[in-house]
């Protein structure tokens, strides 16, 4: 089996204690959480794995340069994981930022020079403070470009093509406010992404000069395995590591045609080094049927990355890969698609979990209202009679009739997205379906209840809502 691993770009901050297992397990986890902790303490930020190793559920956000350093610890502890259990890529791609974690993963940086480039993109990002918005639409590249161009503004631009039907648009933020309204006219769906630096437009060109001028000379050495750049639409050769993160603020995301070339090259497995299917979600959208692995989202991740090496081994050695020539951008891969194998599908978790903000746009009809975090609610009675119970019993015909699922088989604690494959615009629908029907407006804002994901957060969301509007 020639297996892909994937590695995500600017994602929810990990839960607490999501490495604790790994860490536990494997020398080599535990070297690269060191390095990454030694190199976060030399630039004056925390130690960054001690929240990862420990159960502990609260995020400490500190910065957009831990959360950065986070999600690079567990991208790199997942991928020391699965080479340690005897599975190799053959080939590493990364999503924006991810790209950096795909170079440190294939030892082409090593893990404190990726920290520091990583910390230092992230503050040239801040300095420039632009005002800028990141809009998830669910139709292809030409469509989502087409909608950009309406505005005729420099720096709104197709700034990812994650999917067949998932897209990105990034600019000015009252553009893209401008974008979103647009689209639900036209009746695609949309999502504004929650991510700390909007990134993949030609307004960041002045973080890209400032970060060549400021950022730490790293070396480059020979890497142990392949990585492809959506961005350049080639792999990576000896190319300068700072100019490298540099060029990928202002450069198109091609993820869809990174994929497609891959498997029309033979990868037929693809593993996601994070805690969410995220990258992934592009892979299946973009190769119906093909074989995709998260280990961490699996109730056993060593056993569902062991399941993967037997099937390895039984497929025999990987043939070998040439390395891809550059590609002209917006060029497609024009070799056939080799016919998909059967998905093998390892164990659901057994805990819900919140879905990632990430780059996925869900071909759903809706239009999602600007994400606003909103304070955890507890479960009240109020004076129209609307407890929890009546409440959960009404939320659950209402999901149960929209998504084809019995009442009773919807568990007021399974995760919507992680058990019931609930997509994250299918969400905001239903959110702003639940809005209506129990006359609470702000409702259909509060992010907080996508990235939780029950039907016992909604349905606690509700009774406090409504308790607080009778108490009027």
């Amino acid at each position: 089996m020639d297996s892909v691993f994937v590695m995500p770009g600017t994602v929810a901050a990990p839960r607490g204690g999501i490495l604790r297992d790994p860490h536990n397990r494997y020398e080599t986890v535990r070297e690269a959480l060191s390095r990454i902790d030694k190199a976060a303490r030399d630039m004056g930020l925390p130690n960054i794995s001690t929240r990862l190793i420990e159960h502990n559920d609260t995020s400490d956000r500190r910065g957009p340069e831990v959360q950065y350093l986070e999600i690079f610890a567990v991208s790199v502890a997942t991928h020391h994981m699965l080479v340690a259990e005897g599975v190799e890529p053959v080939a590493i791609v990364g999503q924006s930022i991810g790209e950096l974690w795909a170079l440190a993963a294939a030892g082409h940086l090593s893990v404190e020079d990726a920290a520091r480039l990583a910390v230092a993109r992230s503050e040239v990002l801040t300095r420039q403070s632009w005002d800028g918005k990141m809009l998830a639409v669910g139709v292809d590249g030409r469509r989502a470009e087409s909608l950009a161009g309406l505005m005729d503004h420099p720096n709104l631009v197709l700034a990812c093509e994650n999917a067949p039907r998932q897209s990105v648009i990034s600019g000015p933020r009252q553009l893209i406010e401008q974008v979103e309204r647009v689209a639900d006219t036209f009746g695609w769906p949309s999502l504004p992404l929650d991510v700390p630096h909007p990134t993949h437009t030609p307004a960041m060109a002045q973080a890209a000069r400032d970060l060549r001028a400021t950022a730490p000379r790293v070396p480059y050495g020979t890497g142990r395995w392949r990585v492809c750049s959506p961005w350049m639409g080639r792999d990576v050769g000896d190319d300068d590591p700072v100019d490298l993160v540099a060029g990928a603020l202002t450069a198109r995301v091609r993820m869809l045609h990174t994929i497609r070339e891959l498997h029309a090259a033979g990868a037929d497995a693809f593993v996601e080094c994070g805690e969410w299917a995220v990258v992934t979600k592009f892979v299946e959208a973009s190769i119906p049927g093909v074989r995709c692995v998260v280990p961490l989202s699996e109730s056993d991740p060593v056993e569902a990355v062991r399941a993967l090496a037997a099937e390895s081994a039984d497929a025999g050695p990987s043939r070998p890969y040439a390395v891809r020539v550059p590609v002209p951008a917006g060029a497609v891969a024009t070799a056939p698609v080799a016919a998909p194998p059967t998905r093998v599908t390892v164990p659901a978790p057994t805990a819900p979990a919140p879905a990632p903000v990430s780059y996925v746009a869900p071909a759903t009809p809706a239009r999602a209202a600007p994400a606003v975090e909103a304070p955890a609610t507890a479960s009240v009675s109020v004076p129209d009679g609307l407890d929890y119970a009546s409440v959960l019993a009404e939320l659950q015909t209402l999901y149960g009739d929209f998504l084809g699922y019995p009442p009773d088989l919807l568990g007021e604690d399974d995760g919507l997205e992680s058990e019931l494959g609930v997509e994250s615009l299918k969400q905001v629908v239903l959110l702003g379906r639940v809005s209506d029907q129990f006359d609470l407006p702000d409702l259909r804002s509060n992010s907080s209840l996508l990235s939780v994901g029950t039907l016992r957060r909604i349905a606690e969301s509700v009774v406090a809502g409504r308790a607080e509007a009778a108490g009027r």
